[in-house]
């Protein structure tokens, strides 16, 4: 693949998310797992107030910088990983059979709100050893501005058809827009 990206420690880590402080997101890729006869139909993601793009997240910035959210085990179990690089760092086979799908979702509403305005507050929500963490992992990246908040976390509808139950710590990569669904799937406000 491309560049080597470095590995992430705690303090990296929280400097490289508030880093984004002050920057604007400019588009959203989502990277969702595919099926269909051919392996390349963009399995289901939107799900209403809520997104699963189980592979990843890729953000573009005004200056045209990418961060790639996905979900790793550098803390120990799977956690949010944000890193500065673009997708194709973390993801072979992109819009190839059996790979993962790219879709654009900057044109989503639930986007409209963090899309083209300054990120106000940005934090890594960690979970700790209170929750069953041997150590602190990052169960989600927070981001808000003046109009809108989104969790980037790691972790998945709990259920095949989505019953509004989620699972944190897999090996998948959920957004949520609204504070209430962030409460019921563990993620603070």
């Amino acid at each position: 693949m491309g560049v080597a990206v470095p590995k992430l420690t705690a303090d990296s880590y929280e400097g490289l998310v508030a880093g984004l402080l002050g920057r604007t997101v400019v588009a959203v890729d989502y990277y969702v797992l595919t099926g269909g006869e051919e392996g390349t139909e963009p399995d289901e993601w939107d799900h209403g107030t809520w997104h699963e793009p189980t592979m990843g997240v890729e953000l573009t910035m005004d200056d045209g910088a990418n961060y790639s959210a996905v979900w790793g085990h550098t803390f120990d179990c799977y956690g949010l990983e944000l890193y500065p690089a673009p997708m194709r760092e973390f993801r072979t086979r992109i819009d190839q059979p059996g790979g993962s799908a790219r879709v654009s979702a900057a044109g989503h509403p639930l986007w409209a709100g963090i899309i083209f305005a300054p990120i106000e507050s940005c934090r890594i929500q960690w979970c700790a050893e209170e929750q069953g963490a041997v150590t602190p992992v990052p169960d989600a990246v927070i981001l808000r501005t003046a109009a809108g908040q989104v969790w980037i976390a790691a972790g998945r509808s709990a259920a095949y058809e989505p019953d509004g139950s989620f699972h944190l710590g897999t090996d998948d990569v959920l957004v949520i827009f609204e504070a209430d669904i962030a409460a019921r799937a563990g993620l603070g406000v």
